[in-house]
């Protein structure tokens, strides 16, 4: 992975929190809650974590894409509009 300039620190406290759910999962499975109550859960962790994706995906698209559209070199706008293309595809899944 390459780093780059910009910084997710924004999003630190979102993942504590998703942390905290999934670990409130184990629990209940450990405690054999319901298990709709458990796919709840789950369900709400997974929405935070796609809620994450989607504002690191907009930063990148703001900073990284924008950067390489600016730069004029061709082959670094392939390679975002490549990355972005393959990121819109995982989230079809």
């Amino acid at each position: 992975m390459k780093k780059h300039e910009t910084t997710h620190e924004e999003n630190k406290k979102r993942l504590a929190r998703i942390e905290g759910q999934v670990r409130a999962v184990n629990r209940m499975i450990d405690d054999g809650e319901y298990c709709i109550d458990i796919i709840t859960q789950i369900q709400a962790a997974r929405s935070a974590l796609q809620s994450v994706s989607k504002i690191i995906l907009k930063k990148h698209l703001k900073h990284c894409v924008a950067n390489a559209l600016i730069s004029d070199d061709e082959n670094a706008v392939n390679e975002k509009l490549e990355e972005i293309m393959t990121v819109i595809k995982r989230m079809e899944k």
